[in-house]
């Protein structure tokens, strides 16, 4: 059975404010088409599923990717001295039928593909109405060590550190040099 979630996401766009539809099947032609429409364009690029229920997302806003390039930026050379690679979005899953799509990523050698099982750190930044803070017993069943969640509208960051299969928030990242209160001093939020 095919269920799509479609998620408010940045700047309300394919829903009213706070609002979620869910479609079972059979979708409707009409939907069908517009998942192709949008496969094709490439603005499904966000999109997640779990376990099994497509979440469309649009693409983030401009505040959020700006933040997002930012973080990325700033973690490169403390990844680098760590032996870790950074990357954009990424599907951190083990297939399509299951995978989140985090904005940003700090990945060990010989990570790579389409379907990454894990990730060293994982960033998520918030956006209106997302999803985020329900995602984390994905991360920790996935082995993620570390979540940086990052919150444009408070100008914070909730640096997450697995333990025991949960994650306890931590002053300092394990796997690279870098805390959360340096980090947030970096960040141009405006």
């Amino acid at each position: 059975m095919n269920k799509i979630r479609l998620n408010q996401g940045c700047g309300g766009r394919y829903a009213l404010k706070a609002m979620r539809t869910l479609l079972s099947d059979p979708l409707p032609q009409e939907v069908q088409e517009l998942l192709e429409r949008r496969r094709k364009w490439g603005a499904d690029l966000h999109d997640e599923v779990w376990e099994g229920v497509l979440h469309v997302v649009p693409a983030p806003d401009f505040r959020h990717a700006a933040i997002s390039a930012q973080v990325a930026s700033l973690l490169r050379a403390p990844a680098s001295a760590a032996g870790l690679t950074v990357t954009d979005a990424f599907n951190l899953g083990d297939s399509k039928q299951d995978f989140r799509v985090p904005d940003v990523g700090l990945h060990r050698l010989g990570a790579g593909g389409t379907w990454l099982p894990t990730a060293a750190l994982v960033v998520e930044v918030l956006s209106p109405d997302d999803d985020t803070w329900e995602k984390l017993p994905f991360y920790a069943a996935h082995d993620v060590d570390e979540l940086l969640i990052v919150d444009p509208a408070t100008r914070s960051l909730d640096w997450l550190g697995l333990t025991d299969g949960r994650y306890e928030p931590i002053e300092r990242s394990r796997v690279i040099d870098l805390g959360a209160a340096t980090m947030a001093q970096q960040i141009e939020w405006a």
